[in-house]
Parts: structure tokens; C-alpha cells; sequence
């Protein structure tokens, strides 16, 4: 169930080069923003074009500033506003109810695994296995939950994309960027029965 086919794998390594070359296009013709953010869980990092989000990271997770634009400038702009004010409300316990605009750059699979991801509800947990169910209901393709778990794990803006409410199907909390006592920390702000 895991394991791709010749042409599955045709198809991905395709899809892998196509998403490369784009990411290389838009490096050339965008110009990036950063912006960072001092949260109770550490420094997060902010990047961005001018009109939408496209990574957020803790400091020191895993793929760190994966979507951050050689030479961004440090700039403030209206987007980074509107993610500030997402952040503030969600650190105060309270759940935003809104979505900065967001541009996610990855393959077709894992943005089609964030867009699952997106309707996680706040204070709700699901398991790996349940996103790889979600995903063959809308796609018709099977996956497994560690094919979704890659993806997941690959999401550049944490926290807004909430991967963090994704968990083991026993109840553990696995597979976090950001860490494990991030994670249990991210859950509790939202009250999350685990």
C-alpha cells in the first residue's frame, strides 16, 4: 500500500521536478518578505510575498525557512500584519475564526494533504490515518498515513496550516516540526482532548 508503482513514481518524480522549477521561477521573478514574530513558544518566522503568507516556522523546527526567498527583505506588510493579529488572537487562548491569505508551494499531493489539514477544526485532533482516508475520499488515490505524515511534516507554514492537530492513532503526539513538547503545548492552548 506504501509503495509506489513505476508509473506512480513516474508521476511524482515529475510532479517533484515541475514544483522545483516553479520554486526556481518564482525566485527569479518575486521579490520575498520575512518578518518575525516572538510567541510563548519561541521565535517564529514569517515569510512572504506581498500579498500572501507563505511560511511560518518556530525557530529550529525541521525545514526551517524551506520557502523563504534568498535576500528577503524584512519588511511589514499588510500580510504580516494580518498573521500577527491571527497569532496574538491564538495565543491568547482564543481561536482566530480567520485565515491570512496564504500561498502554499509544494506538490500536488502535499497541497492537497495541507488543504485537508485546513479543515481540522480548532481544538479538534485527528490521526495520520484519518488525513490518508480523507485524502483517497476527495482524490480517489490511495495513500497511507505515512505518505500523509511526509507531506504533513513538509507543511511551510505551521501552526495557521494546523499539522499540530494531527496525531498518532493511539493518541500520541508524533511527528511535529516544531517538537513534541511544542506540539502538547499547541494542543493545550486549544483545549484539545487527546
Amino acid at each position: 500500500m506504501g509503495i509506489r508503482g513505476k508509473a506512480e513514481n513516474a508521476r511524482y518524480i515529475r510532479s517533484e521536478l515541475k514544483d522545483k522549477k516553479q520554486m526556481t521561477q518564482a525566485t527569479e521573478d518575486s521579490k520575498g518578505f520575512k518578518w518575525y514574530y516572538d510567541s510563548p513558544l519561541g521565535e517564529i518566522l514569517l515569510a512572504g510575498s506581498e500579498d500572501a503568507l507563505t511560511g511560518l516556522w518556530f525557530e529550529g523546527q525541521s525545514f526551517y525557512a524551506s520557502t523563504l526567498l534568498p535576500a528577503s527583505a524584512a519588511e511589514y506588510l499588510p500580510v504580516f500584519r494580518e498573521t500577527v493579529r491571527w497569532l496574538d488572537l491564538y495565543f491568547s487562548g482564543q481561536n482566530p475564526g480567520f485565515l491570512p491569505p496564504l500561498h502554499l508551494t509544494g506538490t500536488p499531493f502535499r497541497k492537497d494533504i495541507w488543504e485537508i489539514l485546513l479543515t481540522i477544526p480548532y481544538g479538534k485532533t485527528v490521526s495520520y490515518s484519518d488525513i490518508a482516508a480523507a485524502y483517497t475520499a476527495r482524490s480517489g488515490r490511495r495513500t497511507c498515513a505515512r505518505a500523509a505524515g511526509g507531506a504533513i511534516a513538509r507543511n511551510p507554514v505551521s501552526l495557521i496550516v494546523p499539522c499540530h492537530r494531527v496525531i498518532g492513532k493511539n493518541g500520541a503526539l508524533t511527528g511535529y516540526a516544531g517538537g513534541a513538547e511544542r506540539k502538547a503545548s499547541l494542543l493545550l492552548i486549544e483545549k484539545c482532548k487527546i
